[in-house]
């Protein structure tokens, strides 16, 4: 496979994934604690969560060329100890395929509303548990040298405003002024654990005077990516989270959606930021690819919601 059409397709499938995850935890929180806001949010959450089967077939597409991603995966800079009992193909796709197989049936069963709250509460343990191990596998090792214990937690509360953020963005049928409030307090409670994980990681890691820390953070640092990194804070930090402070904006769900959307833009940026500046050569191509790849997927799933919104008209009408 060409090197920037695979960095492409992961940071497109790092992109599409975060919504789908996210969405599967919040769904098993509501199972355990009942509310509002999960009843809103069902029909956008649901869905969402189902896709997660979709995401585990799009993880192959890794498989396919993990040299042209991961410099471990081509026995540079890891130590040999680390190759062999952690940071290897093998036990890299069978990290993958047990979470993304376990996330899988989560979702079918909660689609199925076979979750009992027994289940989602060991669902929530294996998401804890899971969420810890793959970000690292995914992204973090595309630079080995660097490592973060909040990293799991980073991605998991990532995940969650992803999902958040497409909720508000495709607006459920039943989110009115009385419960748009509700979502308004999820999402700021979300960004506001993004921005301080993402601030306090950095002070960390900064001041802890770690070479490959400080390093990690200098390549992220240089005129490109400190504009990708503030573009991302602004746009889908600052700003909706000054929005959301106004009672106006929280209860009006036409604003919310305005709020989702700069919310999945900071996302996309801040991902972006995490994994490119690895790919000292060919990053530009690597963003191309992930934008050619985003917008063929989102063209098929605009083509098939159509098609389905059709044929359940039809069955309407029989």
């Amino acid at each position: 496979m060409n090197e920037a059409l695979a960095r492409g397709w992961l940071l497109a499938w790092i992109l599409l994934g975060a919504a789908p995850a996210g969405a599967l935890a919040l769904l098993l929180v509501h199972r355990i604690t009942g509310g509002r806001w999960g009843e809103v949010l069902g029909p956008v959450l649901r869905p969402l969560a189902g896709c997660l089967p979709l995401v585990g077939l799009g993880f192959l597409g890794l498989l396919l060329d993990l040299n042209a991603l991961y410099p471990w995966a081509a026995a540079e800079r890891v130590k040999p100890d680390v190759a062999a009992y952690y940071l290897n193909s093998i036990l890299f796709a069978l990290r993958g395929v047990i979470t993304l197989s376990g996330w899988s049936v989560l979702a079918v069963l909660l689609l199925r509303g076979s979750c009992t709250r027994l289940v989602a509460g060991l669902g929530l343990a294996f998401y804890g548990l899971t969420i810890s191990l793959v970000p690292v596998d995914w992204i973090l090792s595309v630079e080995p040298d660097f490592t973060s214990s909040a990293f799991g937690a980073s991605i998991a509360l990532h995940q969650i405003l992803a999902a958040l953020a497409v909720a508000a963005l495709v607006r459920p049928a039943a989110l009115d002024a009385e419960s748009a409030p509700d979502l308004a307090n999820l999402l700021l409670a979300a960004l506001l654990g993004v921005l301080y994980m993402g601030l306090m990681s950095f002070v960390v890691a900064w001041y802890g005077d770690l070479p490959p820390k400080a390093a990690w953070y200098l390549k992220r640092g240089t005129e490109t990516y400190a504009l990708v990194i503030g573009s991302a804070c602004i746009l889908g930090g600052l700003i909706p989270f000054g929005f959301l402070l106004f009672a106006a904006v929280r209860s009006n769900p036409f604003a919310l959606r305005i709020v989702g959307f700069l919310v999945l833009i900071g996302l996309s940026l801040r991902f972006a930021w995490l994994l490119l500046p690895a790919y000292v050569e060919g990053a530009a191509a690597a963003a191309l690819a992930a934008l050619v790849i985003l917008a063929l997927i989102a063209g098929l799933a605009v083509a098939v919601s159509q098609r389905l919104r059709a044929w359940s008209r039809r069955l309407g009408h029989a």
